[in-house]
């Protein structure tokens, strides 16, 4: 059977960044804002990010069950471009492979709270915390940001775009973690409920692989089927540390 879906979709989140290293920091010594300067695209990975996206490329040279990919797909943030040249770079694509961004891929937008702590937003946007609490996370969209429905609704955007292109084909996609999150509500046809579940789970390790392959059975036309999720294997098999910190721009868990 012909496929409009990709053979293997792989979402892989971005190596740990410096932004995650700070937003670590700013929570330790009870801050309310995180010490980044500059805008949340530029923030490079850090020296473990990078080890932990050529560990994940390494991973897939050595003999991969599924092959490499043919397509990569990255958010435009630096950490995530980063993170997809390290991966190719280190064998896990073709050394010509074209790196593609989409901006569809970009991280959630915080607007207003950027780069505030999860006490900062109640001490600077205590209106904010309690619209949130109100609302719930998937709902809430901060003045300026987006909810978790906004991402979704590109998401839903970028997945016609990928099965019009690719269907057949190996496809990594390499962004952030609410993307990854989203994705799987896309793809599985989940509800609020079920995908806030998976949230509270944990966080998605940062180079940790979601991988769903294309089977001719499920449903009429065939469809994507989860295999594996938040698998931190290529750390593991390279002894890098395991990171799963959110995004650094990330006002509440919850």
């Amino acid at each position: 059977m012909s496929s409009r879906w990709p053979a293997v979709l792989w979402l892989v989140r971005h190596g740990q960044s410096a932004g995650n290293v700070a937003r670590d920091a700013a929570h330790a010594e009870g801050l309310e804002r995180i010490e980044i300067s500059g805008r949340d695209v530029d923030v490079p990975l850090s020296p473990l990010g990078e080890r932990q996206a050529d560990a994940l490329g390494h991973w897939f040279s050595t003999g991969h069950e599924d092959g490499r990919p043919e397509v990569i797909i990255a958010s435009p943030y630096v950490r995530a471009i980063q993170t997809a040249h390290r991966f190719r770079d280190a064998g896990g694509a073709a050394p010509d492979e074209p790196i593609c961004t989409d901006e569809r891929l970009r991280e959630k937008e915080f607007g207003i709270l950027d780069g505030l702590t999860t006490p900062g937003v109640a001490a600077v946007y205590p209106d904010q915390a309690e619209f949130r609490r109100i609302l719930g996370k998937f709902y809430h969209r901060p003045p300026g940001g987006e909810s978790w429905c906004d991402v979704i609704f590109r998401l839903r955007s970028l997945m016609d775009t990928v099965s019009l292109h690719y269907p057949g084909k190996r496809v990594m996609i390499v962004a952030h973690q609410v993307v990854v999150l989203c994705m799987r509500y896309v793809i599985e046809n989940l509800d609020e409920e079920r995908i806030l579940a998976i949230d509270r789970e944990g966080d998605v390790a940062n180079c940790s692989i979601t991988e769903y392959r294309f089977d001719p059975d499920a449903g009429r036309d065939g469809n994507l089927v989860l295999e594996r999720y938040n698998v931190t294997a290529p750390m593991a098999d390279s002894a890098e540390a395991v990171t799963t910190a959110p995004d650094p721009i990330v006002a509440a868990r919850g």
